[in-house]
């Protein structure tokens, strides 16, 4: 006796199948990442329209093709299908929060949370700025660590105004680290906290699958970052103007918390409760 893969019947209906993962039924969301069986295209979506589904890769090209099989999502078979309409009930805000039934911005607490630079200040708006509005609490940036000796100088914090702080490649023996460690045991530290996330920039706080590569590109010492990142990606990187197009692509990418590296995400959540935070007089 021997195991017959075949059965008794060699044609019975689905004999290609066995053996196989059955694929399952996605829906196409935008900027869902998938990756094409056939070729190895991957892609986000970005628009479903008329049976096609238009997939654009991290150099930015496009291309359509059929709702159905034929895809992958980290390996496993699936079916793109038409999203359905959003249904009603709780909804949830970008940060993963239920988003409360009257949404309308409160006044602003004399509270703040201090980023370096625009890109920061516009991914956390992205993700938490519906949660933000709620509690009334206003995003700045700095510009560099550098200038926050001279924010604290004009405005210090105090019991009812705490400053939270969130800097870039904050990691042992760093500039930033030194910069950091001497405020914080200046007149101001009680009522300040600092936090930080350890990439080079904000921009690889942006996970590796929202962005539809296996990793951020490693640019060589003595190249500015942004523009090797850009070049990496086969994107102009000319002058700023170039490097404010490649943030808005790779922005574009976030949709949710969950496009972010946790790096990131617990250090923003540490500084809305610390500024949020009742018995500070709020």
């Amino acid at each position: 006796m021997h195991d017959d893969r075949y059965g008794s019947d060699v044609l019975a209906a689905g004999w290609r199948e066995r053996g196989f993962a059955k694929a399952s039924d996605v829906p196409a969301a935008k900027d869902l990442v998938v990756e094409v069986a056939e070729d190895g295209y991957c892609g986000a979506v970005t628009r479903v329209e008329a049976g096609l589904v238009e997939l654009e890769d991290w150099k930015g090209r496009r291309r359509s093709f059929p709702l159905g099989g034929g895809f992958l999502i980290e390996g496993r078979p699936v079916r793109l299908v038409a999203p359905s309409a959003k249904p009603q009930g709780s909804r949830r805000t970008a940060s993963g929060s239920f988003a409360v039934t009257d949404d309308r911005a409160r006044v602003a607490l004399p509270s703040r949370i201090l980023v370096e630079g625009r890109h920061d200040a516009e991914l956390v708006e992205k993700v938490w700025g519906a949660d933000l509005r709620v509690e009334g609490v206003v995003v700045e940036y700095l510009q560099g660590i550098d200038l926050l000796d001279e924010l604290l100088a004009e405005a210090p914090p105090n019991r009812t105004r705490r400053y939270g702080v969130l800097v870039d490649h904050l990691v042992p023996g760093s500039k930033e680290s030194r910069v950091v460690e001497r405020i914080m045991r200046g007149p101001h530290g009680a009522h300040l906290k600092i936090v930080g996330h350890p990439f080079i920039d904000v921009w690889q706080c942006v996970t590796p699958a929202a962005m539809g590569i296996r990793a951020w590109p490693q640019i060589p010492r003595g190249t500015d970052w942004k523009t090797g990142i850009c070049r990496a990606f086969g994107w102009p990187a000319n002058d700023q103007t170039d490097i404010a197009h490649a943030w808005k692509r790779i922005l574009s990418r976030v949709t949710t918390f969950r496009d972010l590296e946790p790096a990131l995400l617990g250090r923003v959540e540490e500084l809305i409760d610390f500024v949020t935070d009742p018995s500070a007089g709020h």
